[in-house]
């Protein structure tokens, strides 16, 4: 197989390997550790029956991708998968939506990264470390895919190595003075609200907030035009990746559930503490100096979860306007390295500017988290529509249980999470949405007048 596509002019140099590291790299091995203590007080301890149903819920979105991606092998991943099984308007739709998160996401792990920096560097100001942090991971970006992935390797090495000492770490705690929650606490909850039906109810309405740790995984498919092994090797990252995500996030937050010295109820009552509840568990469990590792880890994980991000938030850009539905010179790819590098520069400056806005409000962080999930979640929507109007629709498949009971099952999941979200996130996907439909109909104008 070239190792180059001859309609765009990416190059074919990422392994599976390669692939699971942009999709991890993306989610970040300890995503759970800054939602621990809400998802433990929200599930009245059932942190880790949390993360198993999460997993079981975001693997319809991974079986569609895994779908599309082998019948739509094409860089722009949801956008060209809705264009395809709904048409042109559901494909920009699906793509403009798409871009809310690809965009924003990294504005969020920039910003992280920049606060957890200052914590432990004081004398330097978060906006500064978050600037930097842009810098350093655009250059990797545009250096091309293969720096990027090496370099990403070596970082995703890096963090599951401080999940493994926490591991082993938090193991020989329980070994020598035994567990603090009872055993089976993390999957069936604590107190006589964990029981029946109410426990249930509690696990499903935390798998709402759980299932955004997982975003990202998604963005592996964005990569398949620079892919050795195409759609198959996509296919087979996305499931992998979610897979391997969905065993690291059950097994630390089982053990820091175990450790953990206050009860989900003394959480639920002091709100204040769900932040740093993971960080506070292992620095009275185990000692600060695992405290500090961690927070190194998650600063540094943070911006290359961005640098992923951006790269899968460039190629977006990339094929929209490949397709003519962004400014042309977007489609430019770099002769030299092989990516698109305008794309790249307007993703970075987009990140770099939301970033950049949030690193100086004391209330910046919760600005930008409240909307980047929408974006995401419609596009999933209109992913799981893809697979049920090109397999079944278009293409005239019989077979209902991939090609229709899973999408739809998707879809619930989408609709169900996307209903608890915060108003202010389902107020900015409104207006996103219209705003995309306006960009539409004002193309299809231009359009029909030429």
């Amino acid at each position: 197989m070239s190792d180059r596509v001859e309609s765009s002019g990416l190059r074919r140099s990422l392994g599976l390997r390669d692939l699971v590291v942009y999709g991890l790299l993306f989610i970040a091995p300890m995503a759970p550790v800054g939602v621990f203590g809400v998802l433990d007080a929200k599930s009245h301890g059932a942190v880790a029956a949390v993360y198993l149903a999460a997993t079981v819920a975001m693997g319809f979105t991974a079986f569609s991708y895994a779908q599309m991606v082998r019948a739509v092998p094409r860089t722009g991943s949801v956008f060209a998968y809705a264009r395809a099984g709904l048409g042109e308007g559901s494909g920009f739709i699906a793509g403009w939506m798409a871009m809310l998160d690809y965009l924003l996401i990294p504005a969020v792990a920039y910003l992280f990264s920049g606060i957890a920096l200052h914590s432990l560097v004081p004398g330097v100001s978060r906006w500064v470390w978050t600037v930097l942090a842009v810098l350093i991971t655009t250059g990797l970006n545009l250096a091309g895919v293969r720096t990027a992935a090496t370099v990403g390797f070596a970082v995703l090495a890096m963090e599951i190595a401080v999940l493994a000492v926490f591991v082993v770490a938090a193991l020989v705690v329980l070994f020598r003075e035994g567990a603090v929650r009872p055993v089976l606490s993390p999957l069936t909850g604590i107190g006589a609200e964990a029981s029946g039906w109410s426990s249930l109810g509690a696990v499903l309405s935390a798998v709402s907030v759980a299932v955004l740790s997982y975003l990202g995984f998604d963005a592996i498919a964005s990569f398949v035009e620079e892919a050795v092994g195409a759609s198959a090797a996509v296919a087979r990252a996305v499931l992998l990746c979610l897979a391997l995500a969905g065993v690291l996030f059950v097994v630390q937050t089982y053990l820091a559930a175990l450790l953990e010295p206050l009860t989900p109820q003394q959480l639920a009552e002091h709100p204040a503490d769900q932040g740093s509840a993971f960080y506070d568990t292992v620095q009275s469990a185990v000692g600060g100096w695992l405290h500090t590792l961690v927070a190194v880890s998650k600063a540094i994980g943070a911006a290359f979860a961005a640098l992923a991000g951006q790269a899968a938030a460039g190629r977006l850009l990339f094929a929209m306007a490949r397709e003519g539905r962004l400014p042309r010179p977007l489609s430019v790819v770099d002769p030299g390295s092989g990516v698109p590098r305008r794309a790249l520069l307007v993703a970075a400056a987009v990140t770099l500017a939301a970033a950049g806005w949030a690193a100086g409000r004391s209330d910046g962080l919760d600005q930008l988290t409240s909307v980047v999930d929408i974006g995401a979640l419609t596009a999933f929507a209109l992913l799981h529509a893809s697979v049920i109007g090109w397999y079944t629709v278009r293409n005239g498949s019989r077979d209902r249980l991939r090609h229709v009971l899973v999408p739809a099952l998707g879809i619930a999941v989408i609709v169900a999470v996307v209903w608890r979200a915060t108003h202010t996130a389902q107020l900015v996907g409104v207006v996103w949405l219209v705003a995309g439909l306006l960009v539409l109909l004002a193309q299809r104008g231009r359009r029909a007048s030429a």
